[in-house]
C-alpha cells in the first residue's frame, strides 16, 4: 500500500471523521433516550418544583413573566415534605426490600436453569429457551389473575397442601407479602435467567476440565470458575429485575395486601386520588435517584470487566 493510500486509510478511520451512515446510526439511540426519558424526566423535575393549585393540570407554572419581570419560583417544600413523613420512607423500603428478596429468589432459581440450558445440546437449547420466553407472549394481567386464584383460600395451592395432609386450614397466601415476592419472581424469572444464559454459553469447558485434572472438586471449581466468569451476567439479571421490581405497581396491588406498601402504589394515589401532583413527582424523582445508584455499580463493573 502506499504511502498516500496509507493516509487516506488513516484519515478516513480517524473517529472524529464519522460518515453519515455511522452518525445516523448512533444519534438514532441518543434522539430515543432524549424523546423517551430525557424529556419526561425534565417534565417529572419541573411538575416536582412547582406548587399544587386548583387548575389543569393542577401545578403552578415554575415561570411568569409580569410587568416586564420574568419570575422563577422553585418549590422545594414538595422534598421536604416527602422525606420527611415516615409513610413515604416506609413505602421506600418496603420496595427496595420486596424487590431485594425478589430478585434474590430469582437469582437461585435462575442460575441453575441457565446453567442446565447452556450445558444442553444445541437443538434442546433452542427449545429451552422458547419454553423460558413463551409465558412471556401471554397478557401480563391474565397471568397476575391467575396466580390470584392460584394463591386464594380456596386455590389450587391450597387444595394441593390440603390434599397432601400437610395442613387441616387453608392457609393466608393472598394479599400478603409473599404473594407479590412469588407474582415478581415469575413475572421478571426471565429477565434473570437470559442474561445468565448469555454468559454461562460462552464459557470455555476446558477450565472446568483443567481443573478436574488438578484435583479441584465441582463446588470448588464452580465458587472458583464459574462464578467469577458468570459475574457480569449476575450483575445485568440482578439489575433487569431488581429495578423494574422497585417501583411495580399492578402486582402489589392484585396480589399483595396492606402490610405491602409499596412506592408504586404511592405514586398511583398521589397523582390520581390526591391529585398531588408535585409531591408525586418528587416521589418519582427520589426512586429515580436511589436507582442510579446500582446503574453506576453496574457500569463500574463493566468498565473494570472491558478493561480486564
Amino acid at each position: 500500500m502506499s504511502l498516500r493510500a496509507r493516509l487516506a486509510f488513516l484519515s478516513a478511520a480517524r473517529p472524529g471523521r464519522l460518515s453519515l451512515g455511522r452518525r445516523a446510526v448512533i444519534a438514532l439511540p441518543l434522539v430515543w433516550l432524549a424523546l423517551f426519558f430525557l424529556l419526561p424526566f425534565a417534565l417529572v423535575l419541573k411538575i416536582s418544583l412547582s406548587e399544587a393549585a386548583i387548575s389543569v393540570p393542577p401545578y403552578a407554572p415554575l415561570a411568569e413573566y409580569v410587568d416586564g419581570t420574568l419570575q422563577v419560583f422553585l418549590d422545594l417544600g414538595n422534598y421536604l415534605f416527602v422525606l420527611g413523613d415516615s409513610l413515604y420512607a416506609a413505602a421506600y423500603w418496603g420496595s427496595v426490600k420486596t424487590a431485594f428478596l425478589a430478585t434474590l429468589a430469582c437469582l437461585l432459581l435462575g442460575y441453575p436453569m441457565a446453567w442446565a440450558m447452556a450445558r444442553a445440546r444445541p437443538r434442546a437449547q433452542l427449545v429451552l429457551l422458547l419454553l423460558v420466553m413463551l409465558p412471556s407472549w401471554t397478557s401480563f394481567l391474565i397471568r397476575i389473575y391467575a396466580w390470584m386464584g392460584i394463591l386464594s383460600n380456596s386455590g389450587l395451592a391450597n387444595q394441593l397442601l390440603l390434599g397432601l395432609g400437610l395442613i387441616d386450614a387453608p392457609l393466608r397466601l393472598l394479599n400478603t407479602r409473599f404473594a407479590v415476592i412469588v407474582g415478581i419472581v415469575y413475572a421478571y424469572l426471565p429477565f434473570m435467567v437470559l442474561p445468565l444464559y448469555a454468559h454461562l454459553n460462552r464459557l470455555d469447558m476446558t477450565l472446568w476440565e483443567a481443573a478436574s485434572d488438578l484435583g479441584s472438586r465441582r463446588f470448588n471449581t464452580f465458587m472458583t470458575v464459574t462464578l467469577p466468569l458468570s459475574a457480569g451476567g449476575i450483575v445485568a439479571g440482578c439489575l433487569l429485575v431488581f429495578i423494574p421490581a422497585v417501583g411495580e405497581f399492578v402486582i402489589p396491588e392484585l396480589l399483595g395486601g396492606p402490610d405491602t406498601l409499596m412506592i408504586g402504589k404511592v405514586l398511583w394515589d398521589e397523582f390520581f386520588l390526591n391529585r398531588d401532583w408535585p409531591v408525586a413527582a418528587a416521589l418519582a424523582t427520589i426512586m429515580l435517584g436511589l436507582l442510579v445508584i446500582p446503574l453506576m455499580l453496574f457500569h463500574r463493573h463493566q468498565s473494570r470487566e472491558l478493561a480486564s
